[in-house]
Parts: C-alpha cells; structure tokens; sequence
C-alpha cells in the first residue's frame, strides 16, 4: 500500500506577494499581487483580496477565510463585514449538517464490527444505523 505524496511544486508564472491589513480588532486582509517569475508586479493578472477572522466556540476559536471581491484595500474593507457575515453563517451550516450526519448514527452495542463488543447481538448483522 503507498500513499501519493502531494505535489509541492510552486508555479513560477502564478506567484503572488502578499500584503496584510489588520483593523486589530475584527480581523485581517489580505492583498495578493500577481508578480512575474523574477519578482516584478505582473499587471496581467488581477489582484485579489480575501479576508479572514474568528469566531469563538465552545472547542475554542474558529477561523473563518472568504474571498472579498474588490479592486481596492478600501473596497476590501467596505465589504469585508457582510462577506464575514456570510462566511460565519455558511460555516455555521456546515458544522449543523455535520453535527446532524454524526447523531444519526445509532451504534447498536456488540455489532461494532469485529471490535469485540457484547456478543450476539441482533440476528441478521447490525452496526452502525444510517
């Protein structure tokens, strides 16, 4: 059995230099500017914006990435609040859905698939219920 390492290979025609805005308070920006393969601004591809910040739970902070479509850092700020906004709900969703796919499975005891367990169990084999 091998497992595939990933490809670590950089581009060098698809490199960014990276700029970070913070307010010190609700989060960070990010500003990458496409550079050429010597270094040099590369005013053929766009530069792109996305934001980040947190939000507390009960197994401690939760970071929250999402893109800002803006052409400026002011623009990027403008909308770096309703695009937070939707980042945290979508977030939220997706950890409901995966909190609702983990309860609906019912473990029936001593049918936990060769672990050992109570013995007999059900005819008919058991497990996990989906």
């Amino acid at each position: 059995m091998s497992e595939q390492q990933p490809d670590a290979t950089m581009n060098p025609a698809d490199l960014y230099r990276e700029e970070v805005f913070t307010d010190q308070k609700i989060g960070t920006i990010r500003r990458l500017i496409p550079v050429t393969p010597e270094g040099e601004t590369d005013t053929s591809r766009e530069v792109l914006y996305s934001g980040s910040t947190q939000v507390m739970t009960p197994m401690g902070a939760l970071p929250i990435n999402f893109n800002l479509d803006a052409t400026t850092i002011g623009e990027a700020a403008e909308k770096f609040g309703p695009a937070a906004e939707i980042a945290v709900e979508q977030t939220a969703k997706e950890l409901e859905e995966m909190r609702r796919e983990q309860a609906s499975k019912i473990v029936v005891p001593g049918q936990e698939g060769g672990m050992g367990g109570m013995g007999g169990g059900m005819p008919g084999g058991g497990g996990i219920i989906t």
